[in-house]
């Protein structure tokens, strides 16, 4: 049994819109057992979404739809369904008094371009949707199956959740359970990775898989079983193996970032850490603030003790009041070394974390990025690391930098 999801929208197309339908459609799938082999994007043609609707009817049982079942006239999913299933559209006076009764309870008169909201491919059963004025539809064609839920996110969960999730678990009988569990490692990158773990990514089932995102690499381990405990006792021997050959590399799990890796690390030892960074950008900073913020919510302390974002050396020197050096580079390790100390004593800090890098790491010249960390037993200097252009080079320096920190508090260092 296999599924394909088919979002339908110029705007996703362009960019203007990211689709996150496809990615929580895909999750809540896994919960039930059933596989997803494909996702398909189509903009708002009759004809391309006609020929994508009968290519996904012949290669999966399951098709389910998102977007276009608004009232204007770029809203196509119905004709295209209706097309691909060789159905003609009629009006379902029932479903129309449906959506009168949903404008005339919030007091709006109906404008008559949603009457085409109430068109259905003939045969089609109705979905019915209490939050929101798109109804959603199934049609059965030659065995197969074609879901239409609305593009409205909050629309389209609801109906997944209590209409679409339970009306594929009774129809297939879908029993099975796809679990997944994510790995996340940092200071290794995807290549090393796949030679350390190059056997296990040979078996069906659980599979391995990784991930590569800006400084970091993420290790998929996918099983599927009749239940979740049992896809949990196919993960569990194939992780603690990967996790023995991995060691320290890997700081957290599922969706957890190394920034929530060091805060969690710290709060759970009363301690802190401020940051000055450069060629990063401030994302460090934003980081840290993101997951203390959401550490607070759970009741724990702050372990972020503040950062500060400079793009020169003088800057630097007159924030934390170190001796300026006009003829003094940016990149230096004496003064990494020097800021790291001066910025535990400005905020009182445990750990004071540095990261001076080039802004412009393209240009002719420009030099390599320092570390240093001032902890509680001492300086800690990294070797000097290559500075990269873009989101990959700054995630880069950025997971290198907080593992430091968190390596040092975990004593792995």
């Amino acid at each position: 049994m296999q599924a394909e999801i088919v979002t339908i929208g110029t705007e996703l197309l362009l960019g203007e819109i990211v689709d996150t339908n496809s990615a929580w459609i895909a999750q809540q799938l896994t919960t039930i057992g059933l596989n997803l082999f494909y996702t398909t994007t189509v903009g708002d043609n009759l004809g391309r979404i006609t020929d994508v609707l009968k290519r996904a009817l012949a290669r999966c049982e399951v098709v389910i739809t998102t977007g276009g079942l608004g009232p204007t006239l770029d809203d196509m999913t119905r004709q295209g369904v209706a097309g691909a299933t060789d159905r003609e559209l009629y009006l379902d006076e029932e479903l129309l008094e449906e959506i009168r009764a949903f404008f005339g309870r919030r007091r709006f008169q109906m404008p008559e371009s949603n009457n085409r909201q109430a068109l259905l491919p003939r045969g089609a059963e109705v979905i019915h949707n209490p939050v929101g004025t798109a109804p959603a539809f199934f049609v059965e064609h030659e065995g197969r199956l074609i879901i239409s839920l609305p593009g409205v996110p909050h629309e389209m969960r609801y109906l997944m959740e209590h209409e679409v999730l339970p009306l594929l678990g009774q129809r297939y009988g879908l029993r099975a359970m796809i679990k997944s569990r994510v790995l996340r490692t940092c200071g290794i990158g995807e290549g090393s990775v796949g030679e350390l773990i190059a056997d296990f990514m040979e078996l069906s089932n659980p599979t391995v898989g990784t991930r590569a995102h800006p400084g970091q690499t993420d290790v998929c381990i996918t099983a599927k079983g009749e239940s979740e405990a049992e896809a949990e006792a196919l993960i569990e021997p194939v992780e603690a193996e990967i996790r023995r050959r991995l060691g320290n590399h890997v700081f957290g799990v599922d969706q957890e970032t190394i920034s929530d890796a060091v805060t969690r690390a710290l709060c759970e030892r009363g301690l802190r850490v401020a940051a000055v960074e450069t060629t990063s950008q401030g994302e460090l900073a934003q980081a840290m603030s993101r997951s203390a913020i959401a550490a607070a919510a759970n009741g724990a302390a702050t372990a972020w003790a503040g950062g500060l974002v400079v793009s020169e050396r003088g800057a630097l020197e007159q924030a934390l009041g170190l001796t300026p050096d006009p003829e003094g580079i940016l990149e230096s390790q004496e003064l990494a070394n020097a800021a790291a100390a001066a910025l535990c004593q400005r905020t009182g800090a445990d750990y004071g974390l540095v990261i001076l890098g080039p802004m412009d790491p393209t240009a002719a010249g420009a030099r390599d990025a320092v570390f240093a960390l001032q902890t509680p037993d001492g300086l800690v200097s990294p070797e000097p690391r290559k500075a990269r252009e873009g989101a990959v080079g700054r995630g880069w320096l950025v997971h290198l930098g907080l593992d430091l920190v968190r390596q040092h508090a975990l004593g792995m260092s």
